[in-house]
């Protein structure tokens, strides 16, 4: 397979890619000569929507000009920003309206639902976990086990792939809470392993976490903007994501949760904040908690405005792109390129990732079989060629073809640039 051909093909797809417009609501990085670079790294980081800076500029316009006021009076009044983010992650959760809340940053948030739905008692004291999991919930897990006065090396169960394979089968974990489920008093999974790019079945393990007595939650860091989901149907009693990979929030954007509506009114304990408490009564300021019903009563503070703005402008585009149209251009390009570097590199790269397409996202992990010092030099030659990928130890190279803003000629233009990169000495 030449590349020509690869590249007229992809812009030909692209020529009639109904999304093609949303690319330019998006800015794109450039090089030193001003050429938009192949960006190829939002489940790292997402791109810029243009509509971000203007959004900012009128909040910061009405900070300016109304002061406290802006509270109120605001063209977006500061008071119920956060509600404003409700619809458009409800329906990129599969939520309801109130299952829903932006709120702190996701490790934050992970210890928030953890407090509440982290009860050991007795010989149920297991958190499960993936072996190898983001190091980030590691150490949330951890700290909260030691907080309950319990020794991790009792109550972490890390569930590690087959020796000699990447991905973990479900069916490891559901075994293990058959076996061993009045031990476990939390599973918390991943939506998308990060390294690898796997996704799973969350309705699947839910379940088996149910029928053992345990709670499930799951971190969708790399999920929520990138995989179809349905909290709500799949009954997973919370999740955790962040807004600055698939959701084009911004650096250390705002984050979010989710807690399922048959804890709603739960008296589940939890760490209170005033913003969590009940709207009807909240500047009453008197010292009883009554927790806001849904996920908003997990709330500790109030909305950071200038960090929650840039979110409406992504939720807008995902609005407008429809999670169908989406999620079918996602398929398509990941799979577009997967042919073409299984086609081309197999000698060369191992694509870590499942081929089925219910299996991942828009992410493909790529080992480079060579070793460490080749994987290197390739991310290193693609840099160096103006494509932006990522590394992770000890030999992978990371890629994502956003639907919102890449396109299949970025999946080409890779292709390409690895041609360079696998080639060099």
């Amino acid at each position: 397979m030449s590349l020509d051909p690869l590249l007229t093909q992809a812009r030909l797809l692209d020529a009639a890619d109904p999304l093609a417009p949303l690319r330019a609501r998006f800015a794109l990085p450039r090089d030193a000569q001003g050429e938009p670079l192949t960006y190829l790294c939002g489940h790292s980081l997402g791109l810029a929507p243009l509509d971000a800076r203007r959004l900012i500029e009128e909040e910061l316009d009405d900070w300016a000009n109304l002061g406290v006021e802006g509270h109120h009076r605001a063209r977006r009044p500061w008071i119920g920003y956060a509600e404003l983010l409700q619809d458009g992650l409800a329906q990129l959760a599969g939520a309801r309206r109130d299952e829903v809340v932006a709120m702190n940053s996701l490790t934050v948030n992970l210890h928030l639902m953890m407090a509440s739905f982290y009860r050991p008692q007795g010989k149920r004291i297991a958190i499960v976990v993936e072996e190898g999991a983001f190091s980030s919930d590691r150490h949330a897990v951890v700290s909260q086990i030691q907080w309950h006065g319990l020794d991790p090396a009792q109550a972490l169960t890390e569930l590690a792939p087959p020796r000699g394979q990447d991905l973990i089968d479900e069916s490891q974990l559901t075994e293990l809470l058959a076996a061993r489920g009045d031990e476990v008093a939390l599973v918390l999974w991943p939506g998308v392993q990060y390294r690898t790019g796997q996704a799973f079945d969350l309705g699947r393990i839910t379940a088996a976490a149910h029928r053992a007595g345990a709670h499930c939650g799951f971190d969708l860091a790399h999920g929520m903007g990138n995989l179809p989901l349905a909290l709500h149907d799949d009954g997973a009693d919370f999740a955790v994501w962040c807004g600055y990979k698939y959701l084009n929030g911004g650096p250390g954007a705002l984050a979010g949760a989710f807690v399922h509506d048959r804890h709603a009114r739960s008296t589940l304990p939890r760490l209170a904040g005033w913003w969590g408490h009940d709207p009807a009564s909240r500047f009453r300021m008197e010292p009883g908690f009554v927790p806001a019903p849904g996920a908003g009563g997990w709330q500790v503070s109030n909305p950071p405005i200038l960090s929650a703005t840039p979110l409406l402008a992504s939720l807008q585009l995902f609005a407008e792109a429809g999670l169908p149209g989406l999620q079918a251009k996602s398929r398509a390009l990941t799979a577009f390129l997967e042919a073409a570097l299984r086609e081309r590199y197999a000698q060369a790269l191992e694509v870590v990732t499942p081929g089925r397409p219910e299996a991942r996202g828009c992410q493909l992990s790529l080992r480079v079989r060579a070793g460490r010092e080749k994987g290197r030099k390739v991310i290193a030659s693609l840099e160096a060629q103006g494509i932006v990928a990522d590394w992770r130890e000890p030999d992978i190279v990371r890629v994502a073809p956003v639907p919102l803003y890449n396109r299949f000629e970025d999946a080409a233009r890779l292709v390409a640039g690895l041609d360079v990169a696998l080639a060099a000495p």
